[in-house]
């Protein structure tokens, strides 16, 4: 990659560009930003991957999610892949027994879902949630993202990095109900339909190079919902890591060119506490995480919308 860290933004004269942001830590965009002082060297192409420095720096005067819809042509999600936030070990029959906070052994490989690319959302953008979505399960989920900068299938271990552009923050909304609710999910858990409502993946503020933060494997991941800090986790814990995920999508899988590769979640989500405090109508959930910045999204509940009924 040309860069090392990039932005998407509209400069002063109102055009969207793709820049590379005068900062040195993830802490000084939004800081910058806020003052006004955020600058960024301007970066020209149409694809990611294949953007070149201009020398040209101009003033940022919004930023935008780094992606949106039309760049990701799917989003790949690991379910169950912090071994700390998921195990429990107690003893029985004088074995040792790891059992998940969900209610699961630990997968012997990643277990994979989908998003579609409409549930893209930008890194301060208000999410809308659908009134099947509203009632006592709405979830958060903050994750580390991988964004895919070089097609490929079959990678090997060893050349995972050459296929990352960069990693970025993302928060995998989730509606538990049409999750695991057999009355809703059947008899088997529905991650899919209940994981991809519009907007259920914001990501953001910037993507960040492999160049800068290597695999990815020792940052602290943090969630607040309303200022109060519910998963604090580093991503040394991840089960599977950047390596491992990306090598086993691409067997017999193309991954494509901007797909995003939503890792996994740490502790302290909703429907794990007791009782579980589920997301509410303007809530704001922050996730950050160390080297990459932080997304800030409100919940808002929509009060239109079909509800399909069973027959």
């Amino acid at each position: 990659m040309a860069w090392e860290r990039l932005i998407r933004f509209v400069d002063g004269k109102g055009k969207i560009c793709w820049g590379q942001p005068n900062i040195t830590t993830a802490g000084e965009l939004i800081e910058k930003l806020s003052n006004g002082t955020l600058e960024a060297e301007v970066l020209e192409g149409s694809k990611i991957a294949r953007l070149e420095l201009s020398g040209t720096t101009t003033a940022v005067a919004k930023l935008l999610g780094p992606l949106t819809g039309e760049d990701v042509p799917i989003i790949k999600c690991v379910g169950l892949n912090y071994t700390k936030h998921k195990l429990r070990v107690y003893k029985a029959a004088d074995q040792k027994l790891q059992v998940r906070e969900a209610g699961r052994v630990p997968p012997p490989y990643p277990s994979i879902f989908i998003k579609g690319s409409t549930s893209i959302a930008a890194w301060d953008e208000d999410i809308p949630i659908h009134k099947i979505a509203q009632q006592d399960q709405l979830d958060y989920e903050g994750e580390l993202c991988i964004v895919i900068g070089k097609s490929g299938k079959d990678i090997p271990r060893e050349r995972v990095l050459d296929h990352i552009a960069g990693y970025t923050v993302g928060n995998d909304i989730s509606a538990r109900t049409w999750q695991r609710d057999p009355r809703f999910a059947g008899g088997v858990p529905q991650w899919c339909f209940s994981k991809g409502f519009d907007k259920f993946a914001p990501v953001g503020p910037m993507l960040v190079s492999p160049t800068l933060a290597g695999w990815a494997d020792n940052l602290q991941l943090q969630t607040f919902v309303n200022d109060e800090l519910r998963q604090d986790t580093n991503t040394s814990d991840l089960l599977f890591g950047v390596a491992d995920i990306v090598s086993f999508l691409s067997q017999g899988q193309t991954l494509e060119e901007g797909t995003v590769v939503m890792t996994g979640t740490p502790s302290g989500v909703a429907m794990g506490m007791d009782p579980p405090k589920w997301l509410k109508d303007g809530d704001v959930v922050k996730v950050q995480i160390e080297q990459l910045g932080s997304i800030v999204n409100k919940m808002v509940f929509e009060t239109t919308g079909m509800v399909w009924e069973k027959r």
